[in-house]
């Protein structure tokens, strides 16, 4: 580990795990439904794109299911906790009502019992069918009152694919607002993490589905959250961007102008670009110059260490990337470690009760 008995922890707040069960179920349960989304997933990627995948998931397949390795891994990087959530592969938004909830309420519980194998080094969220708003807070409490996680792990839009009768969920959806509530009230962390994009084929080549979507998704749904006046609504809400943020932190320019000049993008109380100091986002940008953007933009108080553990896209070093970005000293610390720890990010976390009112 990296720290000493009286130092702050390093903690990584973006780090995936699979739950092969959890694929085995939905597999099994709702075979039309999963390979409509793998159909999906094909024209989105391409071929090249889904062979390089399949090769890295087989290779990198004990650090996602073995915790030993993890451990070792983290010890290597410098990292003393990590918040692990699924990979986003599992939120499966095309299920139904009944299979949804049971999906989630199995991952739930599959985080926690990862959780509790090294409780002084892991922190754990859940999921929520974004795909069916009614059910969102029964998988919430389940995740954060009964299993005791710190929030849960939602993408950046659900759609079914294939069924022009279910309407596409955004996070400005009003359906959404009861989950905010409950998620504001609970204290719970919700980690906005994209899987997939609405591009489709215009990004099938060059791994474009993933170096360009992801981004775009993260600053669609950060827009959706602001524009709508969410974050006006549910001021005590913690929302976490996986990679920086995307494209929205550092370009908010134009958004801040539309707000002025346009009725239509005048849903917020404040410019746009206010809403970032009430957000937090990883520091996972792949750039030095970019990570000290997103700090300046944001504020060093917005920003956590974060690796996509451990995926091809993630750091292998999280915790030197950030500080090869050069950052004051306070704020590097506040990256590292002093963020997290102020989320309750921290080590031995145990399962306890939750506030149920």
């Amino acid at each position: 580990m990296s720290t000493g008995p009286q130092e702050t922890p390093t903690v990584d707040v973006h780090a995936h795990i699979l739950l092969p069960a959890l694929l085995q179920l939905v597999a099994e349960a709702d075979p039309e439904g999963f390979g409509a989304q793998q159909a999906l997933e094909v024209r989105r990627n391409g071929p090249e794109s889904l062979a390089a995948s399949g090769k890295m998931i087989n290779e990198r397949w004990p650090q996602l299911t073995d915790l030993d390795r993890r451990l070792a891994d983290m010890d290597a990087q410098g990292v003393d906790v990590q918040l692990v959530s699924p990979s986003p592969s599992h939120f499966y938004y095309f299920a139904g009502e009944k299979l949804s909830l049971k999906l989630a309420k199995q991952a739930n519980q599959a985080v926690r019992d990862f959780v509790d194998h090294a409780p002084e080094r892991l922190n754990g969220l859940g999921l929520v069918p974004l795909q069916h708003p009614a059910l969102m807070v029964e998988a919430l409490e389940h995740a954060v009152v009964e299993c005791g996680l710190l929030g849960v792990e939602i993408g950046s839009f659900a759609a079914t694919p294939g069924d022009p009768d279910r309407s596409t969920v955004e996070l400005s959806d009003p359906r959404l607002e009861p989950f905010w509530g409950r998620a504001e009230k609970l204290g719970a962390l919700v980690f906005l993490h994209p899987f997939g994009c609405s591009l489709d084929e215009r990004l099938d080549r060059f791994y474009l589905a993933n170096t360009v979507s992801q981004p775009a998704e993260n600053a669609v749904a950060l827009s959706h959250l602001i524009f709508s006046g969410v974050l006006d609504r549910h001021p005590g809400l913690k929302v976490l961007a996986a990679h920086g943020g995307g494209y929205l932190p550092t370009t908010l320019g134009r958004s801040d102008h539309a707000w002025k000049v346009r009725p239509e993008a005048h849903g917020c109380a404040q410019p746009p670009s206010s809403y970032l100091k009430k957000l937090y986002f990883d520091s996972l940008v792949h750039s030095a110059a970019e990570l000290r953007a997103l700090v300046a933009a944001a504020g060093p108080e917005q920003v956590m260490l974060g690796s996509d553990y451990p995926f091809d896209m993630g750091s292998d070093s999280p915790a030197a990337e950030v500080r090869t970005a050069s950052l004051p000293a306070a704020d590097e610390a506040r990256v590292l470690a002093g963020n997290a720890a102020a989320l309750g990010i921290t080590p031995a976390s145990v399962l306890t009760a939750r506030p149920t009112t």
